[in-house]
């Protein structure tokens, strides 16, 4: 007997003779359709009438997720990460250097500005004028030296001249007369660094001592080496270590008044530290540029430096209040 005569039999002998669940899926394999795919698959429920009756199975499709279902987070569950960016581009040592420079700024605050400023004011511009070109002359032979090494002849011939005119008629150097009308002999400062620089040496990278402040391993190199020349080629009283440290005290303090301007720049910045080295960096390679013949004049405008637009301006000092 075939499945429709029964399904048949079953209508007519009354609804009591139905059975309650259908299986669709049977029906559907004998009808030879295909069968569902597992993720659709059909389910059949079959839901009681109000009246007794049955009603005919409800298809419900449902499809099923494949794979892990990956949640959601949360939004504080969520992790940041940044990336470290590490020491500035020629300055592996920043954080020493740092250290160093807030160090030497604190000194600097504390002694040796009270000194330099007390220098600047309490000598008279003569006598300052003075000590700069007695410091400047005993350099010549450095200048000398590494005018040769650079193969500039001329320069050389020059650096000797400006050298004897001061030795004797600007007494002992007291007086810069070679740079004067007529002569016109300008002061070229050189040294070893800026011999190694001309020969395409690179600075290195850059350094904040105590003692010489910034320097790149190139040049202070070269400072060391310009430093012993004097003593050896001249010796006494050079030698002598009493006479050596007061010249390279009376360095210092000169240098710190012929910088001021600059330096009270650096310091009011609102990083000081990165302002200085810029500087820096940025002075020495004009003065090699100058020898290379790539720049007239070694003198940084500070208006030619980047950094110089993070700088702010020097604070007016508030008007004095009128007594009552």
């Amino acid at each position: 007997m075939s499945i429709t005569s029964i399904i048949a039999i079953a209508l007519l002998s009354g609804p009591s003779q139905l059975p309650p669940v259908v299986e669709p899926v049977v029906a559907m394999e004998t009808a030879g359709a295909p069968t569902p795919a597992p993720e659709q698959a059909t389910q059949a429920t079959v839901q009681p009438s109000t009246d007794g009756a049955e009603v005919q199975p409800q298809s419900l499709d449902t499809q099923t997720p494949v794979g892990p279902v990956t949640p959601v987070a949360a939004e504080k569950d969520i992790i940041v990460v940044t990336a470290n960016q590490g020491p500035p581009k020629g300055d592996p040592i920043a954080v020493v250097n740092e250290v160093s420079f807030g160090a030497v700024q604190s000194v600097d605050k504390a002694i040796i500005a009270p000194v330099a400023y007390g220098y600047r004011d309490g000598l008279p511009a003569p006598i300052r004028d003075g000590m700069h070109n007695v410091l400047n002359n005993l350099d010549e032979p450095v200048v000398f030296l590494n005018f040769l090494l650079q193969l500039k002849i001329g320069k050389a011939a020059e650096t000797v001249g400006r050298f004897a005119i001061n030795s004797t008629i600007g007494v002992a150097g007291l007086f810069d007369v070679a740079k004067k009308s007529p002569i016109n002999l300008p002061r070229r400062p050189n040294g070893l660094a800026d011999t190694l620089g001309y020969y395409g040496v690179g600075p290195g990278p850059y350094l904040f001592l105590p003692v010489f402040g910034s320097t790149t391993v190139r040049d202070l190199l070269g400072r060391l080496v310009d430093l012993s020349l004097l003593p050896a080629a001249v010796g006494k009283p050079f030698t002598n270590p009493i006479v050596s440290a007061a010249k390279g005290t009376l360095s210092s303090i000169d240098d710190r008044v012929e910088n001021d301007v600059i330096l009270t720049r650096v310091q009011e910045s609102g990083n000081p530290y990165a302002a200085m080295r810029e500087y820096y960096l940025k002075q020495r390679q004009a003065e090699i540029d100058v020898l290379k013949g790539k720049r007239s004049d070694a003198n940084i405008d500070l208006n030619e430096l980047e950094f110089l637009d993070s700088l702010p301006a020097p604070a007016k000092q508030p008007p004095a209040a009128k007594p009552q």
